[in-house]
C-alpha cells in the first residue's frame, strides 16, 4: 500500500496530464466526428437542393419554351387572320384605284389630284398601320402568354408541394384564363376604327407636304415611314398607345392595389392578370423593346420594298411607290409561319432576353 501510495504521489502530476490529454483528446475526436458528421449532411442537403434547383431550371426552360410554341403555332396565327381581315376591311384602296383607272380621259386635273391624294394617304396609312399593329400584337400576345404561363407553372408547384394531387388542380378559373387570352382581340375588335384614324392623322401630318412628283428615295421612304410612326406613338398622353391593345385599366383592380378593403372576390384572377399585362406595357424596358422592334420592321420592310420595286435605290417619284406599297402590305400581314418580319422580331436577342426575364420574374 505504502509503495501504491508512493508511487501515486511520486506519478500524479504525470496520470493527471495523461488522463488530461486523453480526455481532451476523446474530446476533440468526439467534437471533429461531430463536425465531419454535421459538413457530410450538410453537403448531401446542398447536393440534393442543387439537383432540385437543376431540375426546376430544365422543367421552366422547357415549359418556357414550349409557351413561345404556342404562341406562334396557335396564338398568334388566329390574331394575325382577323387582324389581316379587320386591316382589308377598313382600308380598302381598291375603289380608288378603280376610279383612277376607269376614269382616264374622264376625270378633271383637280379630280384626279384628289383622287391621287387620297390613295397617297390610304396607301401610307394601310402599311404603317400594318406594320404597327403586327409589332404591337406580336409582342402584347407574348406578354399574355408569358404571363399566364408563369401562373400556371408556380401555382402547379405550390399545389404539388402541398400535396395535392393534379388531377384535381383547378388553379385559374378557366373562364378567367379564356377571358384573358382572348382580350388580345381587342385591338381588332374595339381600337381599330379609333387606331385607324389616329394612324391617318400622322400620316397627313407627315406627307402634307410631299407632292405625287417627289423623287422617293429608299432613305427618304424610311425616314417617311419611321416619322409617321413617331408622330403617331408621340401624340396624346405617355403610353397612350397602350389603349389601343387592351382594355381601360380596370379601376376596381387599381383600388385594391392600392391598398382598399375590397373583396377578393370583386378583384378575380383576370383582373390580377390585366393588371400585370398593363404593368409591364408601361415599363421602360417594353417600351425600349417596342421601339427596337418598329425599327428592325421598318428596315425589312424597306428592304422588301427595295427589292420589289427597281428604281428605289436611285429614286422614283412617290405616285409610282405607292401601287408597290400596296404589294407589300399583304406580305406585311401574312400568316406568321411565312411572315419574315415577325420571325426577325421573335429572334432580335433583346426581345428573346425581355421574355426570358418576364417569364422569371413574375410577381408572384
Amino acid at each position: 500500500m505504502d509503495y501504491v501510495r508512493g508511487l501515486w504521489r511520486n506519478h500524479r502530476r504525470k496520470v493527471f496530464v495523461t488522463v488530461g490529454c486523453l480526455g481532451s483528446g476523446y474530446l476533440l475526436y468526439r467534437l471533429y466526428n461531430s463536425h465531419t458528421r454535421r459538413l457530410a449532411d450538410l453537403e448531401r442537403e446542398l447536393a440534393h437542393e442543387r439537383e432540385n434547383e437543376e431540375l426546376i431550371k430544365t422543367q421552366m426552360k422547357a415549359h418556357f419554351e414550349n409557351i413561345q410554341m404556342i404562341v406562334d403555332s396557335t396564338t398568334l396565327p388566329h390574331a394575325m387572320q382577323y387582324l389581316s381581315i379587320r386591316i382589308s376591311e377598313e382600308i380598302d384602296v381598291s375603289n380608288v384605284m378603280e376610279r383612277l383607272n376607269k376614269g382616264k380621259g374622264m376625270l378633271s386635273s383637280s379630280e384626279k389630284l384628289q383622287l391621287w391624294d387620297e390613295l397617297k394617304i390610304l396607301s401610307f396609312t394601310r402599311m404603317v398601320l400594318s406594320l404597327w399593329s403586327v409589332t404591337m400584337l406580336s409582342l402584347y400576345i407574348r406578354v399574355q402568354v408569358n404571363i399566364l404561363g408563369r401562373h400556371l407553372y408556380v401555382d402547379t408547384a405550390r399545389a404539388l408541394g402541398s400535396s395535392h394531387l393534379l388531377e384535381e388542380l383547378d388553379l385559374i378559373d378557366r373562364d378567367d384564363e379564356q377571358k384573358f387570352l382572348s382580350s388580345a382581340d381587342y385591338l381588332v375588335t374595339n381600337a381599330m376604327l379609333s387606331l385607324i384614324l389616329d394612324m391617318q392623322a400622322a400620316v397627313k401630318e407627315v406627307l402634307k407636304g410631299k407632292q405625287l412628283k417627289d423623287v422617293i428615295t429608299t432613305r427618304v421612304f424610311q425616314e417617311t415611314v419611321l416619322r409617321i410612326v413617331d408622330v403617331f406613338m408621340s401624340t396624346g398622353s405617355p403610353h397612350h398607345w397602350i389603349d389601343y391593345l387592351m382594355m381601360p385599366r380596370d379601376i376596381r383592380l387599381s383600388r385594391n392595389t392600392s391598398g382598399s378593403s375590397q373583396s377578393d372576390e370583386t378583384v378575380t384572377k383576370f383582373h390580377q392578370l390585366m393588371f400585370e399585362t398593363r404593368e409591364v406595357l408601361t415599363s421602360t424596358d417594353f417600351t425600349n423593346i417596342v421601339e427596337i422592334s418598329l425599327k428592325r420592321f421598318t428596315d425589312a420592310l424597306v428592304e422588301e420594298m427595295e427589292t420589289q420595286t427597281d428604281g428605289l435605290a436611285t429614286g422614283m417619284p412617290l405616285a409610282k411607290v405607292l401601287p408597290q406599297i400596296e404589294k407589300t402590305v399583304p406580305v406585311i400581314i401574312a400568316e406568321p409561319d411565312k411572315n419574315r418580319f415577325l420571325q426577325l422580331i421573335r429572334d432580335l436577342s433583346e426581345v428573346q432576353l425581355f421574355f426570358t426575364l418576364l417569364y422569371a420574374n413574375i410577381p408572384q
